[in-house]
């Protein structure tokens, strides 16, 4: 809260403005080493590059916004897609909407697909980044859940690229038994996917292809990160 209020005032200045965001990751930074939390981006190359696309990152806890805060300075210009009700959650609310972050109504599917519409032609002529979490719900399961069609309508639509970005798990987080420890997170930027030329009738095609390719590198690198751990002592028998 003391964060957000802090920054408004300096954001209030360029009001809507998505590269408000680099002043709130660089405030918010510090959060992840007070935690414990190490974040090592792979894919660099595709992130820092200037392109209007739809970013998809699989959604884990509300911890992915420090790693989103820690690769916000390589990503430049980049939005999200929030439910409405983050907007009446002040000072948070007013600091997200001075970033330009886009608002829908969950409840109102019509609304929602009208706003995203406008969003859409909106980050293509900018060459803005759109970060999506597709699973639409926090799943900290070891897996990777089934995808909602919304960001992969847009970037259809639009003809402009999904680009899949992946957290490995918090094996760190234990949210059954609520406890929580330091740890190490690997995100992975994959190449871009091409919809050009496509059409609806490839969406769930698109959506199968891009799942397929995060799963497989989320269990990758989950494993890394857990063969670095230290392993416990033999007992004394």
């Amino acid at each position: 809260m003391f964060n957000a209020v802090v920054v408004i005032p300096i954001m209030a200045l360029k009001p809507c403005d998505v590269r408000n965001l680099l002043l709130a990751s660089s405030v918010c930074h510090h959060i992840s080493s007070l935690l414990g939390m190490r974040w090592h981006l792979r894919g660099r190359e595709y992130l820092e590059k200037e392109q209007a696309c739809i970013v998809v990152a699989n959604h884990q806890s509300s911890l992915d916004i420090l790693g989103m805060f820690d690769i916000w300075p390589v990503m430049d210009k980049c939005t999200v897609v929030a439910k409405k009700e983050l907007f009446y959650a002040w000072p948070f609310g007013v600091a997200a909407w001075l970033c330009g972050l886009i608002f829908i109504d969950r409840m109102n599917s019509e609304k929602a697909r009208n706003v995203l519409n406008e969003a859409t032609e909106y980050i293509k002529r900018k060459k803005i980044k759109l970060w999506v979490f597709p699973e639409g719900t926090r799943h900290n399961t070891g897996d990777i859940h089934a995808f909602k069609k919304g960001a992969f309508h847009m970037a259809i639509t639009a003809q402009i690229p999904i680009l899949p970005v992946v957290f490995s798990s918090y094996y760190f987080l234990d949210s059954k038994n609520k406890t929580f420890d330091n740890g190490k997170v690997i995100i992975t930027t994959l190449p871009p996917i091409s919809t050009a030329g496509m059409t609806v009738e490839n969406m769930d095609e698109l959506i199968n292809e891009t799942r397929i390719k995060m799963l497989e590198i989320f269990h990758a690198t989950s494993k890394e990160v857990r063969d670095e751990l230290p392993k416990p002592l033999p007992t004394v028998k």
